[in-house]
């Protein structure tokens, strides 16, 4: 599967920080601001959604490592826009720069590194035990 078509790839979302995204709901802090639990599932899925147009038919990508820095807080109902590039395409593996920021101040970075697999293979072998 070639791949090298994502390479240096580019994508921004921006989102809302809800109730349901503070540290207090999610249970990893004490304060209603963006937990870094989901701020993480944001970088993450911009990077999935960047990467889906690049993939063959049945083949999607998984999660596979995440190194990230939170670095300031974003306060419930503010915006914050989640960007990531392709830093690396190593055969079915992709690394992603992800930056997260609000009101132009970087809140959030680091790198995502998704694995390409086969969606109906990954499904059989969850089944059996064995993915």
């Amino acid at each position: 599967m070639d791949l090298s078509g994502a390479e240096s790839a580019f994508a921004e979302a921006t989102h809302t920080v809800e109730p349901r995204m503070s540290a207090i709901r999610v249970g990893s802090g004490d304060v209603p601001v963006l937990s870094t639990p989901w701020m993480i599932a944001l970088m993450e899925n911009t990077s999935k959604e960047l990467l889906q147009p690049y993939l063959p038919r049945g083949f999607t990508s998984v999660g596979t490592h995440v190194d990230v820095s939170h670095t300031a807080p974003v306060a419930i109902g503010s915006l914050v826009r989640i960007e990531s590039r392709v830093l690396e395409v190593r055969g079915g593996t992709l690394t992603f720069q992800v930056r997260a920021s609000h009101l132009g101040v970087e809140v959030g970075f680091g790198t995502h590194r998704r694995s390409v697999l086969n969606t109906e293979r990954f499904l059989a072998g969850l089944k059996k035990g064995t993915s």
